[in-house]
């Protein structure tokens, strides 16, 4: 889990994927007594495919933050933690896609969770990762670690951060809102998972020095990888996408682009990717690979 072991984005990301993926594998173990179709429901969203950019995030932070001096205990740390933030990422898409919510059919180009396993068990599914979640990191963690984890985790999960986030975002919906309402939204149901993978990361290091660090760097990722989001939802394809595209208007959803232009919005994106980067600073070149997942970021077509 070195940082310096790859520095382009699709090594990073494929590294640390594949850590999470065996994670995963070794997990459902503990569950063989859980009804099937219920692991069945879970695997299949879990499983799915994905960038798997939180996680990532996290294990990239901790091998950059702990840098010449990481132990085992806090490997297996991040590990943990990297798993938990994509169980509740995942939790969110499922809900996301129900029909209450987005009510979208495809999900990473195949029929979301509801489509295959029906509506009452993607909500189960749903909240059973939150539940999983939690119990990995009581398990699997530093003891010494686990309060500032599960602090960190809920708080960016939970009213104030993604969920709460959501709200605003569906209770925004036909109304105008102003720049400063729509980077609330953003920072909140988006950049509050982004920003806490950033810290979790320096929390299983045991790091606090650097975690306004990973504060900074996770905060203007967050809303760069938000705007690209909207500034894709108009420019991309269903096929580029593996989900529906042009959804946010006919919503009547805030995005970057119904307010600012699609022009200012890519500005704005590589703005906040400067600032993401400028973060970075403190931790010289064993920052190198937390740069490349920036820069990807800003750069994805998907």
């Amino acid at each position: 889990m070195s940082p310096s072991s790859s520095v382009d984005a699709p090594s990073i990301l494929k590294r640390h994927g594949d850590a999470v993926n065996g994670y995963f594998k070794v997990l459902r173990d503990r569950y063989a007594d859980a009804p099937p179709r219920l692991l069945d429901s879970i695997e299949y969203s879990l499983m799915a495919g994905g960038k798997r950019l939180r996680p990532a995030l996290i294990l990239e932070c901790f091998a950059a933050c702990s840098a010449g001096s990481d132990t085992s205990l806090g490997r297996q740390t991040a590990l943990a933690a990297a798993g938990a933030m994509e169980l509740i990422h995942t939790f969110s898409l499922v809900h996301d896609d129900l029909p209450a919510m987005d009510d979208d059919d495809l999900r990473r180009g195949r029929p979301t969770n509801h489509k295959v396993f029906g509506e009452a068990m993607a909500i189960l599914a749903g909240d059973a990762m939150v539940t999983v979640a939690f119990e990995v990191l009581a398990t699997d963690a530093d003891p010494a670690a686990l309060p500032a984890l599960v602090r960190e985790l809920a708080a960016a999960s939970g009213p104030q951060g993604m969920i709460g986030g959501q709200v605003l975002d569906i209770d925004g919906e036909n109304t105008v809102l102003s720049l400063d309402g729509l980077q609330r939204i953003h920072r909140m149901k988006t950049g509050a998972l982004l920003t806490s993978s950033c810290r979790l990361g320096a929390i299983a290091a045991r790091q606090e020095s650097l975690l306004t660090a990973m504060t900074d760097f996770g905060r203007h990722l967050g809303l760069a990888f938000q705007i690209v989001d909207d500034v894709l939802d108009v420019t991309s394809t269903p096929e580029q996408m593996g989900k529906a595209t042009k959804k946010d208007a006919g919503k009547g959803k805030n995005t970057y682009p119904s307010l600012l232009g699609l022009e200012a919005s890519q500005r704005e994106a590589e703005s906040q990717l400067s600032a993401a980067l400028s973060a970075l600073e403190p931790l010289g070149s064993a920052g190198a690979g937390l740069r490349a997942l920036a820069k990807f970021v800003v750069e994805r077509t998907n």
